[in-house]
């Protein structure tokens, strides 16, 4: 895990609690400076999830066999593709963390 920027700083956002969150490393990098993404099924530019303003489980859920997060919103689905949430190398990460019972975790 690394630490967030939610806005980043780029774009004048502050290093400040209200600001921050930790990421996954390689979910992080694919983010970027980004603050939105597009939703791949309506086409529609959408801001990016924020985990200080938004449930996860309304935008989010776990596929059935845990390994891949799925999008239920347009945010949810713009953030998991922008993010690149399903990369191959999550995926069987996880794979392994749910054989071991440690995935999903209980959001």
């Amino acid at each position: 895990m690394t630490y967030d920027h939610i806005q980043p700083v780029s774009k004048n956002g502050k290093t400040s609690f209200e600001n921050l969150c930790l990421a996954c490393r390689i979910c992080n990098e694919f983010k970027s400076d980004a603050t939105e993404a597009v939703d791949p099924l309506l086409g529609e530019t959408v801001p990016l999830f924020n985990p200080r303003t938004q449930k996860w489980s309304e935008h989010f859920t776990w596929g059935l066999d845990g390994t891949r997060v799925e999008g239920l919103t347009a945010v949810g689905r713009g953030t998991v593709a922008r993010l690149r949430m399903n990369n191959p190398v999550i995926i069987v990460a996880r794979g392994r963390w749910v054989i071991s019972g440690w995935h999903p975790p209980n959001i």
